[in-house]
């Protein structure tokens, strides 16, 4: 039989990531992600897996954002015995990520069955944290640039992607044929992330196409934002950041740190209030080969918010009646700490909600950056009437032209682009530019599609 290559998620949207290829009886799957947004997204997390979990032998992660390792606690409590290979930043990302995903599941379905606004009776998690802290114990690290043998002498090769800490480039070399995952690209000259790394040869690239028809605004996003931040607090109001909790939440503190370093921002309190983005904000320290910050950079990254750890104190910023800053998760404010916020200050135009980067249809950053007037936060509806704004180019996302900048590295072309990861449109517009400026053959995947690699 040939080697194929079946698409699970991330065809035809940007979450789900799932990649499976398959030759005789081995199977290796690359991400294993949730897909988000829609509710016909979401229901997809709880459909049985297209394949029996025990089938699989392996699973490689490029990433520890929950679109892409999300599942594996699924995968994990059902059935799936191998092992997880990720670079060692993302395996502690995934040590914080993964047991609070179950956490948080856990909260929802509780928080529903004591509100009674779920059609479920009773609600129940997708997982929990005992499932997530099981699945850590299948997560295998490999540095940067050095091969490792997998099940049926398949060759594993990580490349820095940028994007987020730990991100990487996926190589395959199983037989005569390597295969490419970009995973998600970064951004280059990013002030914190590595460029994405150069890969020269490749017979298959699977790349991300988020952005794949649009280009980053070319504005300075440190001092946009010092002044969205200045005009909201000058009319007594606060600013609120939904923000991934890894990676974005700590590109904002960043910029807020270095805008407080010129003396802009001086009287407003900044606030972390994210148990997850708070600890991820002290990994760089302890990865200072994965990204540009110096050890004084990463120390003072961390010092510039107050962070808030306990429940009630997250409770108690809502009562606070001061001007500030609070970035909070998730980043498209689909759940967690940042629903309570957007309760209380989305309904007062003294506010800003301000985005941070890419909305995924079907999420409440997506309708609100669109203009709704009105959002359901826990079986009801929360009136918008804050400032809305997005620094979409703070994405951790390459844009098209920077997508082209990293295809252009392979110094053949591929015998065929398999686009993921985007909306329709611009998984589209990124197989024409693909055609149009490198004349390279590509095509758009499509969910469950199966694609015979000869």
């Amino acid at each position: 039989m040939p080697l194929t290559l079946q698409f699970l998620g991330a065809a035809g949207t940007v979450t789900g990531s799932r990649h499976l290829l398959s030759l005789d009886s081995t199977r290796l799957l690359v991400d294993c992600g949730l897909f988000q947004g829609l509710k016909q997204l979401r229901l997809k997390n709880w459909a049985p897996f297209p394949v029996p979990p025990a089938s699989i032998d392996g699973v490689v992660l490029t990433h520890a954002h929950l679109d892409h390792t999300g599942y594996l606690p699924a995968l994990v409590r059902d059935g799936f015995r191998g092992q997880a290979h990720c670079s060692g930043s993302t395996a502690d990302l995934c040590r914080i990520l993964l047991p609070d995903s179950g956490h948080l599941q856990e909260q929802d379905a509780a928080f529903a069955n004591s509100h009674g606004f779920s059609k479920h009776k009773p609600a129940l998690p997708l997982y929990g944290v005992a499932d997530a802290e099981r699945t850590l114990e299948h997560l295998s690290t490999l540095p940067f640039e050095q091969e490792k043998t997998l099940p049926a002498g398949v060759r594993l090769r990580l490349s820095r992607a940028g994007h987020i800490l730990g991100a990487s480039i996926v190589e395959l070399g199983w037989g005569s044929k390597r295969i490419v995952f970009s995973g998600d690209l970064g951004r280059y000259d990013d002030p914190i992330l590595p460029d994405p790394a150069a890969i020269e040869a490749a017979d298959y690239v699977v790349v991300e196409s988020t952005y794949g028809d649009r280009a980053h605004e070319a504005v300075d996003a440190q001092a946009l934002l010092g002044d969205i931040i200045e005009r909201t607090a000058a009319r007594g109001g606060t600013v609120v950041i939904p923000a991934f909790a890894v990676g974005r939440g700590q590109t904002l503190l960043f910029h807020i740190e270095r805008l407080k370093a010129k003396g802009r921002l001086k009287s407003l309190r900044v606030y972390l209030d994210s148990p997850m983005a708070i600890d991820a904000s002290d990994l760089p320290c302890g990865h200072l080969g994965d990204h540009k910050l110096t050890p004084d950079q990463s120390r003072a990254l961390c010092a510039v918010a107050h962070y808030v750890r306990s429940g009630e104190e997250s409770k108690a910023l809502t009562a606070d009646p001061t001007p500030k800053i609070i970035i909070s998760a998730s980043g498209m404010a689909t759940g967690g700490r940042i629903l309570h916020h957007l309760k209380r200050y989305a309904p007062d135009p003294r506010n800003t909600i301000l985005f941070a980067g890419y909305q995924a249809a079907g999420t409440r950053g997506q309708a609100m950056v669109s203009g709704a007037k009105s959002i359901k936060i826990h079986g009801g509806y929360v009136p918008v009437r804050a400032e809305i704004g997005n620094l979409s180019m703070l994405s951790a996302h390459a844009d098209a032209g920077e997508i082209l900048r990293w295809l252009k590295g392979f110094r053949q072309p591929p015998r065929m682009i398999f686009i993921v990861h985007g909306e329709p449109t611009a998984a589209d517009g990124l197989r024409r530019r693909i055609q149009d400026e490198l004349g390279w053959p590509a095509k758009v995947a499509e969910q469950l599609e199966t694609v015979e690699l000869a």
